[in-house]
């Protein structure tokens, strides 16, 4: 079937995931819980192909993340010629392994901007849930971002673990001279929703958390911009996810595979095109994957004839899957949804969930082995069976992750 390209614009943002390798563990982490698959990297030559290709068609925006980027030895040739190309280059980063030298290079291969991850105020809990001793390093390459003249701009995600040191963070992030902080509640993907349970937050913790971030903004004003991002089973109507499927967000992950979001890797019966054997343009304007959640006419009852169907398109279609079992499905975090039940649930449950009930998972190797080893014997729970790609099949033990 021919598909036509009239009424598609081109993406605005790429966002190069150049490897899933990284030296933190973070249990809320948006890659893929299967990301130890067996999967190659894509190579110098290919990322820079990705690039040209990117730009060709219009896109302005390139983002560099992970995993961690700076694992990548040839970070700063993928930069120049981001730069020769005209992007506007953000490197997304937990900041291990950026030195002097590093950042000095990458400075002068052309980043722009630099976001640079906290897990918390504090030493004990930022190491806790990233399971390395990184705050120390982290706090050093805050000083060298400020040194090199980058816009300090710190990003925090927010959970029940340590929403309620919000206070301590924002105060942190006031002395590094931070211009930008993200404070992004948790959204349940990934490695998040594996542990939903253990880091959703309550009310009572949502509403405080907001209050004294309004306290920031009024005393602080225009000197550091706080952005507070609501977790989306808060919410009675759900976010424009991507600003719409194959819109605006073009994803390329660390084998070449292409998707409309970083997670969408996880839907069932949908083939996404690889850049190794398909070019950029003809997967965002021809195939049937980026096509399938364009516009509306794929919509069920109650989103086809609802009157704010354009504000949002939906919802998010990982989520519909995740929580309902079928992406062509409402988000259930719209109330309209007859599964919002399941969002309102999890809500109440945060109020009473006791830490020991359930063990934290963290992002490491081997346990996205594990997982995918549990998955394909069946010994998941069905929701958890949900976050694994089709067929996938685990690298072997102690091989490095992206090498075969």
């Amino acid at each position: 079937m021919t598909i036509s390209r009239e009424g598609i614009d081109p993406p605005l943002w790429l966002l190069a995931e150049v490897t899933y390798r990284c030296p933190l563990h973070c249990v809320f982490c948006y890659n893929p819980v299967d990301y130890a698959k067996q999967h190659k990297e894509l190579t110098t030559d290919e990322w820079l192909s990705v690039l040209n290709q990117g730009r060709e068609m219009g896109a302005a925006q390139l983002g560099l993340s992970g995993g961690e980027p700076l694992l990548r030895d040839d970070l700063e040739v993928i930069v120049e010629e981001g730069r020769k190309l005209g992007y506007y280059i953000n490197l997304i980063t937990s900041g291990i392994g950026l030195s002097e030298t590093r950042i000095k290079d990458l400075k002068e291969a052309g980043v722009d901007h630099i976001q640079l991850s906290f897990q918390d105020s504090t030493r004990e809990m930022n190491d806790f849930l990233s399971s390395t001793k990184t705050f120390d390093l982290k706090n050093k390459v805050a000083r060298l971002i400020k040194k090199y003249e980058y816009p300090m701009v710190l990003n925090c995600v927010l959970h029940k673990l340590n929403i309620d040191h919000i206070e301590e963070i924002l105060s942190m992030a006031e002395s590094m001279g931070a211009e930008y902080v993200e404070l992004a509640n948790t959204q349940f993907y990934s490695w998040a929703s594996l542990n939903k349970k253990q880091l959703m937050p309550t009310k009572t913790q949502l509403e405080k958390a907001e209050f004294v971030t309004q306290k920031f903004r009024d005393r602080l004003g225009n000197k550091m911009k706080i952005y507070f991002v609501m977790p989306d089973y808060y919410s009675t109507r759900p976010k424009k996810c991507m600003n719409g499927w194959g819109n605006v967000f073009v994803t390329v992950q660390a084998d070449g595979t292409v998707l409309p979001c970083h997670v969408a890797s996880m839907l069932p019966n949908i083939e996404f095109e690889n850049i190794k054997s398909t070019s950029l343009e003809s997967i965002w304007y021809d195939s049937s994957s980026f096509n399938l959640f364009r516009g509306d006419s794929w919509m069920k009852e109650p989103c086809k004839t609802c009157p704010e169907k354009e504000k949002d398109l939906g919802g998010c279609r990982c989520q519909a899957y995740m929580l309902a079992g079928d992406p062509t499905l409402a988000d259930p975090v719209c109330d309209k949804s007859p599964h919002h039940h399941i969002v309102k649930q999890v809500v109440k449950d945060a109020e009473n969930f006791l830490p020991e009930e359930k063990p934290i998972i963290f992002r490491t190797d081997s346990e996205s082995r594990r997982l995918i080893t549990e998955k394909n014997a069946g010994s998941l729970d069905i929701e958890e069976s949900r976050l694994f790609e089709d067929n996938v099949v685990a690298s072997s033990d102690k091989s490095r992750v992206g090498s075969i």
